[in-house]
């Protein structure tokens, strides 16, 4: 009787294999992973590398709390590349046949440490951002709750042999954070009967990018988190590669630290570490429909495009180690082909313009072979992937006059200092019979770490007015372009709030009333719009509806305008719909398919308000000057009508 009696615990001992190494991985951003997962990630190393879903991925055919091979994403469904990854393959590699790798993954885009502690979760979730409720969501609001009860399901079939954790970038500079992972670390050691000597904590440091990170103030805290937890180990990030927003690392990055997680557990385990096998580069050949890029200083035969659209990029470096292209979100590894050159082709890249930059041995230059742009906070290297004929519209035509883009100097009083912005005139402000002519004026601002030159050279404004007013579609205005104080980065101790806001008294006090005074303008709100494309937008919005009686018409591209309350915002300005809708004549907002910054939200509200508003989506690109020039051709043919 004794023995029946054992015989279903003799069973449920034997499902449990030994061999079947567990890890609980959970943190923010940069645990999520925030690259975009290339091929290399898609294909899963086998069955020797497990997951457990935290969530449904319905298209990958993935279960909450069911097993399945283990590929890129690991997270949720359309999030990036994360250290959990290459992980998982470094141990796969590293350890014998015989021993599994199973990961459960947790984790939410900027997300506090709060976020993990159960007494305070409740608090926390009421509190957190709009962009944050639909992860958070995704763990029904808990995700604690969610990594433990998977955890525990999955200590049913092996043994947890580590936690994995990558998370401080949301509490930089908080003296309680220490303590509050190692609260975190206990609650889980605890309701999971971890012994913690058994059950190290793994954590791994934030992006350095040569010491510029946006969070570079955590990597102190993290460097002294085993102070505080004698069985965590930290995770170098020396070296490891960012993406250009200094803040997340790029695919390179997130393999090379999740390989480090992996080597730091392999030791820990009493195993060689081994490195798993990564994609070779493949020999650069150029073929022969591929043409120099227009943005190319004449005399260079590179860059080029081909008709797939990759980019080829040549440097005569015969003294460098290493050299990096750093384009669209990715860096590519120049290759050595001989003579001191070196060269790289890009994977296909959107049509527009876009910025790079190269690097030689940890050092950020501009490619001598390109024009440059000022964008990135810095003179920039760009290129042009050309469209076909849509593109048409932001492109010289012959047979349509050219307006002017003037430079001018003017005094600020606010600032006691000379400015500098640039002028669009169309093409007729210069002719005799129109010297009386009077003309509306559009405000046109760039985006954050662009400039005043930044619409004319990269947005190609001149020649989208050029051709809207010669076809008919827009009526002949002038278009003033300032730096509008978003040139340089934010600054240590500014907030958001404050961040090119010294532009406004300026922009009303000085800017306007030199061109008012310097230009044949119209001079009332009825003949005065404003627009702006990413920070340019913010501007936008703070300054036309705090100043309703000198603005009519208002646009956005990109507009970076958060957590915006429609119902208190601007001293109630959206909450009448009858009298904002008589005072703003047009108000125009679009964002890329695939950027992002998407207004989609916003104009909901506004119009569930009862607000009128236009709104388009650009359909295939980004946070980049393409979608921008889309949205300028179509916010132009309203203005002034």
């Amino acid at each position: 009787m004794a023995a029946l009696m054992l015989l279903p615990l003799a069973r449920v001992s034997a499902a449990v294999d030994p061999n079947f190494y567990i890890f609980l991985c959970f943190g923010q951003s940069n645990m999520e992973g925030a690259a975009r997962p290339e091929a290399q990630d898609l294909a899963s190393p086998g069955p020797r590398f497990l997951l457990m879903p935290a969530v449904d991925f319905p298209e990958q055919g993935r279960k909450m709390g069911e097993w399945c091979e283990a590929s890129a994403p690991l997270c949720r469904p359309n999030t990036g590349l994360t250290p959990a990854d290459w992980f998982g393959r470094t141990l796969v590699a590293s350890l014998p046949n015989n021993i599994k790798i199973g990961v459960i993954h947790v984790a939410i885009g900027g997300i506090d440490i709060k976020g993990f502690l159960p007494d305070s979760i409740p608090s926390y979730i009421k509190k957190a951002p709009n962009w944050m409720k639909g992860m958070l969501e995704a763990y029904n609001n808990n995700p604690y709750e969610r990594l433990v009860t998977l955890a525990k399901k999955a200590q049913k079939d092996g043994v947890i042999k580590g936690i994995l954790m990558h998370q401080g970038e949301t509490n930089t500079g908080d003296p309680k954070w220490a303590g509050m992972v190692k609260q975190v670390y206990e609650n889980l050691c605890g309701d999971l009967k971890l012994k913690p000597e058994e059950v190290n904590l793994y954590v791994g440091n934030i992006v350095q990018a040569n010491g510029q990170g946006v969070c570079i103030g955590c990597k102190k805290q993290i460097d002294e988190l085993p102070q505080t937890i004698h069985t965590c180990q930290v995770i170098s990030s020396d070296d490891c590669t960012n993406a250009p927003d200094r803040l997340h690392f790029d695919a390179d990055g997130y393999r090379e630290l999740g390989c480090r997680y992996g080597e730091a557990v392999a030791r820990q385990l009493g195993f060689e570490p081994k490195r798993p096998k990564m994609a070779v580069s493949k020999k650069i050949e150029v073929p022969a429909d591929a043409f120099t890029a227009e943005t190319t200083v004449p005399g260079n035969e590179f860059p080029k495009v081909d008709k797939e659209r990759r980019a080829y990029f040549r440097i005569n470096a015969p003294q460098a180690n290493k050299i990096i292209v750093d384009i669209c979100n990715k860096k590519y590894t120049m290759q050595p082909v001989g003579n001191g050159d070196f060269m790289a082709v890009t994977d296909p890249l959107p049509v527009g313009f876009h910025y790079y930059f190269m690097n030689i041995d940890g050092v950020n230059f501009v490619d001598p072979a390109t024009e440059t742009f000022f964008g990135c906070n810095r003179e920039s290297g760009g290129i042009e992937i050309p469209e076909g004929p849509e593109g048409d519209y932001y492109r010289p035509q012959l047979g349509v006059p050219a307006g002017s883009v003037r430079i001018i100097f003017y005094y600020s009083k606010e600032q006691s200092k000379w400015r500098h912005a640039m002028v669009y005139t169309p093409a007729e402000y210069d002719l005799k019979k129109n010297i009386k002519k009077r003309y509306p004026v559009l405000y046109l601002q760039h985006g954050m770490g662009e400039g005043e030159t930044s619409w004319s050279n990269q947005g190609h404004m001149q020649h989208i007015m050029d051709n809207a007013i010669a076809s008919g579609e827009a009526v002949p205005m002038i278009v003033v372009m300032e730096s509008g104080d978003i040139k340089a980065p934010m600054q240590r101790g500014q907030t958001m709030g404050d961040y090119g806001a010294s532009f406004y008294p300026v922009l009303l006090n000085d800017l306007i009333p030199y061109i008012d005074q310097n230009f044949r303008t119209k001079t009332d709100r009825d003949n005065r719009a404003m627009a702006g494309l990413s920070w340019g937008g913010h501007q936008t919005f703070d300054i036309v509806f705090n100043n309703l009686d000198k603005f009519a018409w208002l646009g956005t591209f990109s507009g970076a305008i958060f957590g915006l309350d429609v119902k208190t915002a601007y001293n109630g300005v959206f909450t009448n719909a009858d009298e904002f809708n008589k005072k703003i004549h047009y108000m125009y907002m679009n964002w890329g398919s695939d950027d992002f910054i998407k207004s989609g939200d916003l104009v909901r509200q506004l119009r569930e308000m009862g607000i009128k508003v236009d709104a388009n989506e650009s359909a295939g690109t980004a946070h980049e000057f393409l979608t921008w020039r889309r949205g300028l051709h179509e916010f132009i043919p309203h203005l002034f009508k």
